[in-house]
């Protein structure tokens, strides 16, 4: 009777006792549910009624899965499992009971047709082996797609070992590295955590304790607990929208100080990802906020009331002017110039105070507040298209002189003189440019009188535009009115 056996390369020798099962963590791959189907296809690939997985040390065979045999641990003297893995190739025996490779047989054994395929550790060591036999000799032994097939099947196998092996090794280094992150972390003056993706919280530095006096919390009920009733649902809500959308999380809220005060702080989380994407553990910091929000309060409340006193400065100003423009017949029409001008520039600066907050912030917004006279009697007599964007605290004052003085001169000599006369401004943003480009075009006024030396007005918008917007301004005279481009670069409207 003949046997059959491949062998690759010379024996690499069976993992010392203890050695093959440290690595890979093998309580937790019994009876696992993809070895188990590698079994049962074995079966069916070989058409045999038995098939397992086994590893094997200097003292035992251990078997992760099978199918057809009860036995889950044997003697390393009683495993023919543990003749096989002598061999770095899938070796195949007939009848078992012949050959002399298995020497001495197993008492009491009833197994009489054999193939194993030793599964080859990264390290050159034999594990163990998937092995198939049969209770009946099968002359002939396997053909060449099942050789084929169990070579696979091993390969599937090692895989499978590999990642279990690679995961216990991640989760090792992870230890380690918390280890490392808690020595450091006790020296930091904010709360640190982390907990698993289920929340489950494994990880807190010695500030906990200092600032709350209580135990941790394992959960997020538990960590509610500590929150200002007034604070949690939304800091809870927006933990559970951030954290299952894998996103960085920040809240602040109140939180419960081992003095009973309700103190501010800020919590922050980040998600720590695995190579596939999937979260393998969160990182995160509570801040103790109290004193510097309280500070910012204060200055927020300074800077209000000083705004507020700068108002009435404008609005002294402007009565001032109104004043000695009626004692003052002949200056009464500069005096009622400068006045607007003075108020068109408190308009403006509605942008800049702090916490000002009138329309946003927006060009659009500036621009109809300071037209608003314009616009009282109902009418449509100045329309806004295009793009609005963001108007930052320096660009402000410069456009409310740029637009108060083309309204008031629309008003005296242009469009807006005329109850049917019409101004349309058009914004147009330039993205690739980095300019946003108003056009003001006047239609259904009179016809300019003159087109000669620049006057006080314009000298003064020429300068607003270029030297403080870094901009360029064009006008061109039409037969009903007044055409006015102004060109400014995005970084100085919005700075």
């Amino acid at each position: 009777m003949s046997q059959r056996e491949i062998s690759t390369r010379p024996p690499g020798g069976v993992v010392p006792a203890g050695g093959v099962f440290a690595p890979y963590g093998i309580e937790a791959l019994e009876d696992d549910p993809e070895l188990a189907a590698i079994c049962e296809f074995a079966c069916k690939l070989i058409d045999a009624p038995i098939a397992v997985v086994s590893l094997i040390d200097e003292e035992r065979e251990r078997v992760l899965a099978g199918t057809g045999r009860a036995e889950r641990e044997l003697p390393h003297a009683d495993s023919l499992c543990a003749r096989a893995a002598k061999f770095q190739g899938l070796i195949v025996s007939e009848d078992v009971q012949a050959d002399s490779r298995f020497d001495p047989l197993p008492a009491g054994s009833d197994i009489r047709f054999y193939a194993g395929m030793p599964l080859i550790s990264p390290e050159g060591h034999t594990l163990g082996a998937l092995c198939v036999m049969d209770r009946q000799p099968r002359p002939g032994g396997l053909d060449a797609m099942q050789r084929q097939g169990m070579e696979v099947l091993a390969q599937a196998i090692m895989r499978r070992l590999g990642h279990r092996r690679e995961g216990l090794a991640r989760e090792k280094e992870m230890a380690v590295t918390l280890r490392r992150i808690g020595r450091m972390a006790d020296g930091i003056p904010a709360i640190t955590w982390t907990c698993s993706p289920k929340f489950e919280f494994d990880y807190f530095n010695g500030r906990w304790r200092e600032f709350t006096g209580e135990d941790p919390p394992c959960d997020n009920e538990g960590w509610r607990a500590f929150l200002h009733p007034d604070d949690a649902d939304e800091a809870m809500n927006h933990w559970a929208e951030m954290s299952k959308a894998g996103e960085p999380y920040e809240s602040e809220y109140r939180m419960r100080h081992v003095s009973g005060e309700w103190r501010w702080v800020l919590s922050r989380a980040v998600p720590m990802q695995k190579r596939d994407g999937s979260i393998e553990r969160w990182f995160g910091t509570v801040t103790d906020i109290d004193e510097q929000r309280a500070l910012s309060e204060q200055s927020e409340l300074l800077a209000h009331e000083l705004s507020h006193r700068i108002k009435n400065i404008f609005a002294v100003i402007a009565s001032l002017v109104a004043l000695r423009g009626r004692q003052h017949p002949a200056g009464q029409a500069f005096a009622a110039e400068l006045a607007e001008a003075i108020a068109a520039l408190g308009r403006a600066y509605d942008y800049i105070r702090p916490s000002g907050g009138r329309h946003g912030h927006r060009l659009v917004g500036l621009l109809k507040d300071l037209l608003a006279p314009y616009l009282a009697d109902g009418k449509e007599r100045i329309t806004f298209h295009g793009d609005d964007c963001r108007l930052g605290e320096s660009a402000a004052t410069p456009l409310a002189l740029v637009f108060h003085e083309l309204a008031t001169n629309s008003a005296k000599y242009g469009a807006l003189s005329r109850q049917e006369g019409r101004v349309t401004l058009t914004m147009h943003t330039d993205g690739e440019a980095g300019t946003i480009r108003i056009n003001w075009l006047e239609s259904g006024g009179p016809a300019p009188e003159s087109q000669g030396s620049e006057g006080f007005g314009s000298r003064l918008i020429r300068m607003a535009v270029e030297g403080q917007l870094r901009g360029r301004i064009e006008r061109h005279w039409l037969d009903d009115g007044v055409a006015v481009e102004v060109t400014v670069p995005l970084e100085a409207l919005q700075r």
